[in-house]
């Protein structure tokens, strides 16, 4: 059974700010909502050029400051699996991710967002398994996109 956690890191360092506090999208958006908390981040900024937003609900730039579900490893996965499609299972993720970051992604000291579990799980269906497999944790946090 998976286990559900929070995570609520800080603001990543060189996070792109937004300027624009009047954007209908300002109280949502990570890079208006960092830069509100500039100060945490030192002496330097690093800033999205202003006259390339457009302070429209469809901002090129936006990034949700909604938490989403993170998964953390799936070591689960190998002792469901036949060898053979193991192997395939892993051969296709090697070609993705490569070799460090795939047992880093699946030892879980590397978190994996929304489309990186779509990667994983595509492979599983890819591999023939058609069951539900868990990943081995899960984590709700800010999915700080540039």
């Amino acid at each position: 059974m998976s286990r559900i956690a929070k995570s609520n890191k800080g603001i990543p360092a060189k996070y792109p700010l937004c300027l624009h506090a009047n954007c209908p999208k300002a109280d949502t958006c990570l890079h208006q909502l960092a830069f509100r908390r500039h100060e945490e981040l030192g002496s330097h900024l690093t800033l999205i050029n202003p006259s390339l937003c457009t302070m429209q609900d469809n901002c090129p730039h936006y990034a949700c400051a909604q938490p989403v579900r993170f998964a953390r490893g799936f070591t689960n996965f190998q002792k469901r699996m036949f060898p053979q499609q193991y192997s395939k299972f892993m051969d296709m993720l090697i070609l993705h991710f490569g070799r460090n970051q795939y047992f880093m992604r699946r030892s879980g000291k590397v978190v994996l967002p929304p489309d990186e579990q779509e990667v994983v799980l595509n492979a599983l269906k890819k591999c023939g398994i058609d069951s539900h497999f868990d990943f081995d944790e899960y984590i709700e946090s800010i999915h700080w996109v540039r």
